[in-house]
């Protein structure tokens, strides 16, 4: 149970409590850490996204949970979180990407989308009324050539990551890419470092029929979801 001089400010999002922290963003963030795990990699050609789509009964569709959300042709995004504020970042983001077109002519760049995402983001922690988006995003794209993944979080913060991993299992992830990770893998490396990522945060409890993968690199600029054929011949050599 919380001290009583810790309620007011527990209440009010705009207000700071005598330590320094706002409770409200606190609890959103909380709000991610009971998401599904997620997972962004960059490697020698371009950046992959993983996610592991929990299933709670067979009755559900698998298919019909959607965790990887094509942005534009040269940028996708994971989540996890609240899947509707996911939905309504992602509704934003993509006409932040229209914008940029109609008004230059051009693709937006990775770093500007995710820049006015997290600006989106972080207004929702200044005025009442209203709470903080309760998800974070990997941004997964291609600027000049180059592969970025950017990782938000509902204060607005924004990072720029060669590897990172969000929602539950993100300690465990963390501590593994820090161990293993290769800046020079290959696509097929990088997946697979993915899938162990993902064992290794849900506890062995990984069901390889409920991963979802997207990709982009240099060769195949387009961001994609993979479709289960190409898919399934990393899960046969992840299983071995």
């Amino acid at each position: 149970m919380q001290p009583q001089y810790q309620m007011g400010y527990d209440r009010a999002i705009t207000v700071f409590s005598p330590d320094g922290r706002l409770y409200q963003v606190e609890y959103a963030r909380e709000a991610v850490k009971r998401g599904t795990t997620a997972v962004g990699i960059k490697y020698r050609d371009g950046v992959v996204l993983i996610v592991d789509k929990r299933v709670a009964t067979r009755l559900l569709e698998p298919a019909s949970i959607e965790k990887i959300f094509k942005i534009d042709d040269h940028i996708g995004v994971a989540s996890s979180g609240l899947v509707g504020d996911a939905r309504a970042l992602v509704d934003r983001a993509r006409i932040e990407c229209q914008i940029n077109r109609v008004s230059y002519d051009e693709l937006i760049d990775v770093e500007t989308l995710a820049k006015k995402l997290c600006d989106q983001m972080q207004v929702y922690t200044m005025f009442g009324g209203a709470r903080p988006y309760g998800t974070a995003l990997l941004i997964a794209g291609m600027s000049d050539g180059q592969g970025r993944l950017f990782e938000t979080d509902p204060s607005g913060t924004l990072l720029e990551y060669k590897a990172s991993g969000i929602g539950t299992g993100r300690p465990a992830v963390m501590k593994l890419f820090e161990e293993e990770y290769n800046e020079d893998a290959s696509l097929e490396e990088a997946v697979l470092l993915g899938f162990k990522a993902l064992h290794v945060a849900t506890e062995g409890k990984l069901d390889v029929n409920t991963i979802e993968v997207g990709m982009i690199n240099t060769t195949s600029p387009v961001f994609r979801k993979m479709d289960r054929s190409e898919v399934a011949p990393y899960v046969t050599k992840f299983s071995q």
